[in-house]
């Protein structure tokens, strides 16, 4: 195992790396890279490389552009689908100020800031993502469609299920780079896929996340297919979620697992429940941060419309696996996988340590099936809907001071402002949807 810059340098000269991706990501959760020789690298591990921030989305002015790239050790991987003469390999790193103070801006730091509060809670984070994503062809230019290469449905196997080779192929990179997958599969929709990466501390899980949605377009790329994560490229069908498992641990024991609880559930789990709950709206602007992640979250698709909460019931917000014992953990349901992974595992995190400081007690839980109950019979229940769009998830991410100081004043802003902008262009739209609907019509 990969744990300092020494081991680093000894496995570039085993593996006759040449060249160095020095690995971040905006507040977008865009991967962004410098490339370096091999003949830099100790200095990239001194942390003396430097890069322009003023061009990227979210993060300086022009006037105090210099950025400092701090790379990670443990995130050391070669990218297995390049020659292994004069070898490709990867660093994720941390964005600093020239003075040594972190960036505020940089998503890791971000998430780091949210696990050192449930570290002196006295807890570990540890997160388990299923990344739904789609592999639709390319046209003959190369550029992606929206066609899809099988008919297959959910767990549906070759030949019917021609994304099999990608699939397969796409997880034999991740193994090869270090990344545990824990199972694959194809999903409900046509041409739709599943990959679930094995349970790990948080900021590992989210640096896996960024590394799995780039492995996956590249190797669909040489399949003469593309990866999207999109999460609703189609209408009528699934669209793609990335369901967050999630447990704390004390002592290295689970957290949330008590046998004499209600459901075998410890108190810190109910509050974290409540927590989750009472700051859902707000962090979905987060969660789900596109205009189309909204299309996603509609009645009758599998996505979780209404905040809630259930053991095993697959139309709530927040669900419990069957598993007790160590295996213990709350699914968040309604996370997509465009957001920042580093972002979202921060708010999520955040929202459920305020249930747990404030001791937030969660409703009784909805063993029924939400699309099927009248608006009525939610609201006699308290059961509040999530945001309907992008303008609504926002507007609840600015009344919700917990999950604003949880970005953090500048990240917070320039998200916002980013989000704004996104909402008033598609707003000023006309999409073919109105074309059909109205041009011979009005």
């Amino acid at each position: 195992m990969v744990t300092t810059a020494k081991d680093v340098l000894q496995l570039v000269a085993e593996r006759n790396v040449r060249f160095i991706r020095l690995q971040f990501t905006d507040i977008l959760g865009v991967v962004k890279n410098v490339a370096i020789p091999v003949s830099e690298l100790e200095r990239a591990l001194a942390n003396e490389i430097m890069f322009d921030g003023s061009s990227i989305e979210g993060f300086t002015r022009i006037e105090e552009s210099d950025m400092n790239l701090r790379p990670d050790p443990s995130t050391f991987a070669l990218f297995p689908w390049r020659p292994r003469e004069n070898a490709v390999a990867r660093l994720i790193c941390d964005v600093y100020h020239p003075d040594g103070s972190p960036f505020a801006g940089d998503p890791r730091h971000v998430l780091r800031r949210a696990l050192n509060e449930a570290a002196t809670l006295g807890f570990s984070v540890q997160i388990g993502a299923e990344c739904e994503f789609f592999l639709f062809h390319r046209s003959p230019e190369g550029k992606p469609t929206t066609v899809t290469h099988d008919e297959a449905g959910y767990f549906d196997l070759g030949p019917v299920d021609l994304g099999e080779d990608a699939r397969r192929d796409i997880v034999i990179a991740l193994a090869e780079m270090g990344i545990q997958v824990e199972a694959s599969h194809h999903e409900v929709a046509p041409g739709q896929h599943e990959i679930d990466l094995k349970y790990s501390d948080a900021l590992t899980a989210a640096d896996q996340v960024v590394t799995l949605k780039f492995v996956a377009r590249t190797i669909a790329r040489q399949h003469d297919l593309h990866a999207t994560f999109m999460p609703k490229p189609l209408f009528g069908v699934n669209g793609s979620g990335m369901h967050v498992h999630l447990s704390l641990l004390r002592g290295g024991q689970n957290a949330f697992f008590d046998p004499q609880g209600p459901h075998g559930l410890s108190q810190a789990a109910l509050y974290f429940i409540g927590g989750l709950l009472a700051h859902a709206p707000a962090y979905t602007a987060v969660t789900n941060p596109l205009v189309n992640s909204y299309k996603r979250l509609v009645p009758g698709y599998e996505a979780p419309v209404h905040v809630a909460w259930s053991v095993q019931n697959r139309s709530t917000l927040v669900r419990v696996p069957v598993q007790r014992g160590a295996g213990t953990r709350l699914e968040l349901r309604s996370p997509d996988p465009s957001c920042n992974p580093y972002l979202a595992f921060a708010v999520i995190i955040r929202a459920g340590l305020d249930g747990i400081r404030r001791r937030i007690e969660p409703p009784p839980p909805v063993d029924r099936n939400l699309y099927e109950m009248t608006a009525a019979e939610r609201a006699s229940l308290g059961i509040r809907r999530l945001p309907a769009n992008l303008a609504e998830a926002l507007a609840a991410l600015e009344n919700d001071p917990l999950i604003a100081e949880t970005l953090g004043e500048h990240v917070y802003t320039h998200f916002l402002d980013a989000k704004r902008i996104e909402w008033e262009i598609y707003n000023s739209q006309v999409s073919n949807w109105e074309l059909d609907q109205y041009l011979g019509t009005f």
